[in-house]
């Protein structure tokens, strides 16, 4: 069977709440980092569902023994979240998987995607799940130098996620040629980019909106 990039946008109306804050141009610094973080809490739980490693336990309750799940803590988690704007994303999904190790990564986006920073290990356990917190998925070079990356240390898509707020069809066109066992986590598909690379109808610059810098 050949594979496909996957890619998954929940029904959920809380997702499509906080999208909608975040296309709002009027919607205020504060609340649009708010936003961003409950996209990546959503979002992440969603990717999270079939995925978390667990086991069955058998515990004692007040009146009786039953079986139960826990998560498999032993497994490794490495969360991505690409500079700057997958920071509010990490920081909302950060209480859903609370032992994952963090390495940050810095690519500028557009043609060339220069690295300007990277935090990653050098050596990522086999087993390990990988997550990567990226604000939106435009063009989608900038997310491709990060898989790049990743798969130089032996990471295949089988074994990571991303987790993004949006994501626009030519973005995900490049990354479905290149990597087709990825799966990808958004709330929403927007069909074009403008002249300058920009998500339409989209929600701006994602830096910009939360950090409030030109």
């Amino acid at each position: 069977m050949s594979k496909t990039l996957r890619v998954v946008v929940p029904p959920h109306p809380l997702i499509g709440h906080w999208l909608t804050l975040l296309r709002d141009r009027e919607t205020p610094q504060a609340l649009f980092n708010t936003a961003m973080a409950e996209l990546g809490r959503w979002l992440t739980y969603e990717a999270m569902r079939d995925w978390i490693p667990y086991q069955r336990v058998q515990v004692q309750t007040p009146l009786a023994s039953t079986e139960g799940t826990v998560v498999d803590w032993s497994v490794p988690m490495l969360a991505i979240p690409l500079l700057r704007g997958g920071l509010s994303l990490w920081e909302g999904a950060r209480p859903v998987v609370p032992s994952a190790s963090v390495a940050h990564v810095g690519v500028s986006e557009g043609e060339g995607a220069a690295l300007w920073c990277n935090t990653l290990p050098e050596a990522i356990p086999a087993r390990a799940g990988v997550l990567v917190f990226a604000p939106q998925v435009a063009g989608g070079q900038d997310l491709i130098r990060v898989l790049e990356l990743l798969e130089q240390r032996g990471v295949s898509g089988v074994q990571l996620r991303v987790i993004t707020a949006l994501t626009a069809s030519p973005g995900l066109k490049q990354l479905g040629e290149r990597y087709e066992d990825l799966t990808i986590y958004t709330s929403c598909i927007d069909a074009e980019l403008d002249e300058s690379g920009r998500i339409l109808p989209g929600f701006g610059d994602a830096e910009q909106r939360l950090y409030g810098l030109g």
